[in-house]
């Protein structure tokens, strides 16, 4: 399996391609990584060095790809945060030169904007772009509780209002939506959701919730189920695979008292999922 992955890019830390590209790889992705941003480290440390790459030369970098002859091989196309609003016909483009070259290649958007706790942190033009521009032409969306109400001008908390948040947002284009960080009110104490939602039915999965904050954990979900629904085309085995290895990168993380995502250290947990948490067939 190829992967095409337009994507932010730190040197240190775990961000973006350099939180998607590993463990793809350590599950078998032939990943071509296409760079957005070359950051010293995530903008989270509050200050960063290094450039916000022009629009014009990630064109040029997918040019080049695509006049190497791959597009035809490439199974799916992945994105995640968006810098700046170039870089969304950017991306649009080259779906449309994958498509056209493999008319079965999906392409996942992670629809980055923000989460509840914090608002959106992205430019001002970014949501608006995201939500009438680019998840249009998706075939697989990976956003927060937060980012699907934005994205479907709902405001999603109970598993009702949430499934009908997916349905509005399946609607605009995209046929599978996975959910993260669900946080409805009636759940178990001590516990966090994800959902997926594909044209076969809906599945939810609940693990315990862990008390820390990981950038760049997002950005190995998005691309674990991306890679995991193109091999199975089966939302249930996705979410399942997906959150076993997520789980245990996160723990792992924990336990170790560092802030950056402990990647390399848990790649067996991508290679091997342990397959602890069972998805529930909720419609």
């Amino acid at each position: 399996m190829k992967i095409l992955s337009i994507q932010s890019a730190v040197a240190y830390g775990h961000v973006g391609n350099s939180a998607a590209v590993f463990p793809l790889q350590r599950i078998g992705v032939d990943v071509i990584p296409v760079y957005t941003v070359n950051f010293s480290n995530h903008t989270g440390y509050g200050s960063w060095r290094g450039p916000l790459i022009d629009p014009s030369d990630v064109r040029d970098v997918i040019t080049g790809v695509g006049e190497r002859g791959v597009f035809g091989q490439v199974d799916a196309v992945l994105s995640g945060y968006q810098g700046g609003e170039g870089i969304g016909d950017v991306i649009i483009d080259a779906v449309a030169q994958v498509k056209a070259a493999n008319p079965s290649a999906l392409y996942a958007c992670d629809p980055v904007m923000g989460n509840a706790k914090s608002g959106c942190f992205v430019a001002p033009a970014i949501p608006e772009l995201l939500r009438d521009r680019v998840v249009p032409v998706a075939d697989i969306i990976t956003p927060n509780q937060f980012e699907l109400g934005f994205l479907t001008r709902t405001e999603p908390d109970t598993l009702e209002s949430t499934l009908a948040s997916v349905e509005l947002a399946r609607d605009m284009g995209p046929r599978t939506v996975l959910v993260t960080s669900v946080e409805r009110p009636d759940r178990e104490e001590g516990t966090i959701e994800m959902l997926a939602v594909d044209d076969e039915g809906a599945w939810i999965v609940q693990t315990p919730f862990l008390p820390m904050k990981a950038n760049g954990s997002g950005d190995v979900t998005a691309a674990l189920f991306t890679a995991h629904y193109a091999s199975t085309r089966s939302a249930q085995t996705a979410l399942e695979r997906t959150a076993s290895s997520v789980f245990d990168l996160l723990t792992l993380t924990l336990d170790s008292g560092e802030r950056e995502l402990q990647l390399v250290e848990a790649q067996e947990s991508y290679a091997h999922p342990k397959m602890q948490f069972s998805a529930r067939k909720v419609r």
